[in-house]
């Protein structure tokens, strides 16, 4: 069944699998849910359209077995976004499911430990598949991207800089992600509800664990992992994925 965030299950649903879904295009979203639904009847299934609201949804319900999550979400750059998830739910399986699909993308996502990369365009028979692989501990890929050419497309610059991020904690990774959207510090105190003191100690932090000197430099360099930005295939993959959920 799904439910929304704010719902509980049943003493008889306990031990049913539990899924977050978060993607911010609400008829893909829709579509992938009802797959999910018709495939695992007595799944739990949450819902986020948003990184901030996935992770609100993995602090107040706990952990899921597995999170959904697509790669281009708003408010967040790139894989930035999806560190911040991974970061939260490390023993959930986190399976990116985008429009992109090249190479690159896919070994970069790799880098951050996700359980599985699933390309929008996928057939519903073969994403159900690829789901149950996940699920029983498998780690799953397009078979064309099984050659070792993905593993090692991730720079040991970005295996270096997600390194760097790993050391920030949960806020400061919140609060880099803001700075990278353009926000100064008394518009991150007010979205945080922290004051603009508390703001300068974060960047402060996020700055030395970065190895940066400016706020400048730190976007910079976290914009090496917005990695759709110089992709150009996403309108042709996204209609594909609204036949795919068709098919």
């Amino acid at each position: 069944m799904t439910r929304s965030a704010d719902s509980m299950p049943t003493p008889g649903e306990a031990n049913a699998v539990r899924l977050l879904v978060v993607e911010d295009h609400p008829l893909f979203r829709d579509a992938l849910v009802g797959v999910i639904a018709a495939a695992f009847p007595n799944a739990e299934v949450f819902q986020a359209t948003s990184i901030d609201g996935a992770l609100d949804i993995l602090a107040s319900k706990g952990s899921v077995d597995i999170i959904l999550l697509d790669l281009s979400m708003p408010g967040t750059t790139s894989l930035l976004g999806a560190f911040r998830v991974r970061a939260a739910a490390p023993k959930s399986a986190l399976v990116i499911v985008s429009a992109y699909d090249s190479t690159r993308i896919v070994g970069y996502a790799m880098a951050l430990g996700i359980s599985g990369y699933i390309p929008k365009s996928t057939p519903k028979t073969e994403l159900v598949q690829s789901i149950r692989a996940i699920l029983a501990g498998e780690v799953h890929f397009p078979k064309r991207f099984h050659e070792n050419v993905v593993t090692r497309s991730a720079s040991g610059e970005i295996q270096d800089l997600l390194r760097q991020l790993s050391r920030l904690t949960s806020q400061q990774l919140r609060v880099l992600d803001m700075i990278c959207r353009g926000l100064q510090n008394k518009h991150i105190a007010y979205e945080l509800d922290i004051s603009v003191t508390t703001v300068k100690v974060h960047v402060t932090e996020i700055l030395r664990k970065l190895g940066v000197r400016s706020r400048t430099n730190a976007i910079i360099k976290v914009a090496r992992l917005d990695l759709t930005r110089s992709e150009h295939n996403e309108p042709a993959a996204a209609r594909a994925s609204g036949r795919a959920m068709q098919s």
